[in-house]
């Protein structure tokens, strides 16, 4: 007589964690989607240092009136150092200042800084591009 306990338990246990094995990857891959939320860029007039896009899928209202924004920045020239730049910028419209509270070159690995200080935009075209649109679109 033949022993069928001695051929379930290696059977089972490779299905077994086959199963395993299929679920962690198939729940990584929707991870991963889910961090690749749509974007709806939205230019501004191009600089001599490249072009500056924002996200208008991104705006949300703060609690202090100001308005938060996804926005890109994309050098003229490009090199493995100039990547293009991501920035999570709170916008004031009335005083036409923003902040920069995430500065990254992807959008998984942020470090928000609520704590920045507000800035002039001191006459960057770029920036008053989307400062301009974003309140235009808010307002």
């Amino acid at each position: 007589m033949i022993n069928s306990k001695n051929k379930v338990n290696p059977i089972f246990i490779r299905n077994s964690f086959g199963l395993v094995l299929s679920i962690i990857v198939s729940l990584s891959i929707s991870i991963k989607q889910s961090y690749a939320l749509p974007h709806e860029w939205v230019g501004v007039p191009k600089s001599e240092y490249g072009e500056q896009l924002w996200d208008r899928q991104s705006i949300k209202r703060n609690e202090d009136g100001s308005v938060r924004v996804l926005s890109k920045f994309i050098p003229k020239t490009k090199s493995e150092i100039t990547k293009d730049i991501l920035y999570t910028m709170d916008i004031n419209c009335f005083e036409k200042s923003f902040r920069d509270v995430d500065v990254s070159i992807d959008e998984i690995n942020s470090n928000f800084n609520n704590l920045a200080d507000w800035q002039d935009p001191n006459g960057d075209a770029l920036i008053l591009g989307v400062i301009g649109q974003v309140c235009r679109v808010e307002n």
